[in-house]
């Protein structure tokens, strides 16, 4: 499938975005209203799943929220008081229904539903190991790992042996679990994924974003902390820690890119760190320049903080179409360029002969900010340059977060002179990586046990990658394998 998008087509594909709700009456509405407004942290498919007290129900889709889930006659078939949800980006390999999440099975303690967000960097050895002692797998998803594991685990209860099944995984998760006994919302040993918890009446909810809660009309309550599992049933709500303690570290690209900036994440308010980022960056990489400009629409806040910072109007350069349909296949390389203009025009009037300040929060191919600079060249600007809102992305993400391989990574291959002459640009320059900590309110990162991780920026990995260092990606099952995310 492509977009008409050309300026997302070079993202960093952030994951999924999961939401729970338990002990309310028409909890599959509710939880289609939490989806919507976790659209943007997957747009390929979505699904939820119910529980009525005696049976689960399921309704998986490809594509938005919107057209599956904002029908009566679906959210009629998906009865009960208990529900979760997901949207969903998948990174690698098969695009396919059997993939979509919320995962459904019957284990030997009933039904067992499953909603992930994150990437499980030992799936392929796991699974190896449950097919050579018998089991079947019925999807390409690491997160069916999980059901698997809880389904040969010899401890005696559920919760026992999800735990068990828990401490056999590495790499990055935020689940939300719904069983005939209730619902585990739960978090990593190191919070590398969100998740918080809120309450709507009695009901208690749980969301990859604040933004979801806001939009239910929810209290926001806390985050789930790293390593903690939250149990409720019923009205009865209780929480453990299963796991050694950590230090906690957090995908600091949430607060570049990926949530929402209405969202709060570990009582940072998105829009405000984005602005800050936009403002230490005007700080470290000023330009004389005549126009701030944001690529929208990532780009904005960080835009917005530079043109404060450093006194330059800020001024929207790129006008953004938000009625181009989704859809656009071109015949040719002619016509593929001409509906770039689709999406996205250069407003020409105020650009002609302007030296122009582009604020974006990343570059990864390079092949979009190359596209933005000729815009504003065709447009008429006297000189281009670029700020980018994050630190040079030099390594791939093995946490949930599509990421191209490192060798198609712009910054692992050339420097800040070979990537300024590659998108055109008069100047080029990014964030420093403690720039973006400051930002965030530390002094600067750490060298030892850092607060975040900034592993595309660093490439210091906070866990093993079993299947990146065992070479997975040749192995037989890697080669179906998809990282539903």
């Amino acid at each position: 499938m492509q977009t008409t998008n050309p300026f997302d087509d070079d993202k960093l594909r952030e994951e999924c975005g999961v939401f729970g709700v338990s002990a309310t009456d028409g909890a599959a509405a509710l939880v289609a209203l939490g989806l919507h407004a976790l659209q943007h942290r997957g747009q390929e498919a979505a699904g939820i799943t119910t529980f009525d007290g005696a049976n689960f129900h399921t309704h998986r889709a490809m594509g938005h929220v919107a057209g599956n889930f904002d029908r009566d006659d679906v959210i009629r078939a998906l009865p009960g008081t208990v529900a979760c949800g997901h949207v969903r980006y998948s990174t690698t390999g098969e695009t396919a229904l059997r993939n979509v999440q919320p995962l459904y099975a019957e284990l030997s303690t009933g039904g067992f539903a499953i909603a992930h967000n994150g990437n499980i960097s030992n799936a392929m050895r796991l699974r190896r190991e449950l097919v050579r002692r018998g089991s079947i797998f019925q999807s390409t998803s690491d997160t069916e790992t999980i059901i698997h594991l809880v389904a040969t685990s010899n401890y005696r209860t559920l919760l026992d042996r999800f735990i068990d099944a828990l401490k056999q995984i590495e790499g990055a998760y935020s689940l939300i679990v719904m069983t005939p006994e209730g619902m585990i919302a739960c978090r990593d040993p190191l919070g590398i994924r969100p998740l918080v918890m809120g309450k709507l009446g009695e009901a208690v909810i749980f969301a990859s974003e604040t933004v979801a809660l806001d939009v239910v009309g929810a209290t926001f309550v806390r985050a789930v902390e790293p390593g903690e599992l939250v149990i409720v049933q019923g009205s009865e709500i209780r929480s453990i820690r299963p796991f050694a303690p950590m230090a906690a570290r957090p995908c600091i690209f949430e607060w570049v890119y990926f949530s929402r900036p209405d969202s709060i994440v570990d009582d940072h308010s998105v829009y405000s760190v984005r602005k800050a980022i936009g403002a230490q960056l005007a700080i470290e990489s000023p330009v004389d320049a005549d126009l701030v400009i944001p690529v929208p629409d990532s780009g904005t806040p960080a835009a917005i903080g530079y043109a404060q910072q450093s006194g330059i109007p800020f001024e929207l350069g790129i006008i953004r179409s938000h009625y181009v349909g989704r859809t656009f296949i071109s015949p040719g390389d002619k016509v593929r360029h001409l509906g770039v203009k689709l999406k996205h025009n250069a407003n020409r009037a105020l650009i002609k002969g302007k030296r122009v300040i582009l604020v974006d929060d990343s570059i990864v191919r390079g092949t979009t900010s190359l596209k933005i600079v000729q815009m504003m060249r065709e447009a008429g600007a006297a000189e281009v340059h670029m700020r980018i809102a994050s630190p040079p992305t030099r390594h791939s993400c093995f946490y949930g977060v599509d990421t191209p391989e490192r060798a198609k990574l712009l910054a692992a291959k050339l420097d800040l002179g070979g990537m300024t002459g590659f998108i055109h640009a008069d100047s080029l320059n990014f964030i420093s990586i403690d720039g973006l900590y400051k930002a965030l309110g530390e002094a600067k990162r750490a060298d030892i046990r850092p607060k975040y991780c900034d592993a595309c920026f660093t490439g210091d990995y906070p866990t093993t990658l079993t299947d990146h260092d065992e070479g997975a990606e040749v192995d037989q099952f890697a080669m179906l394998a998809e990282r539903v995310i």
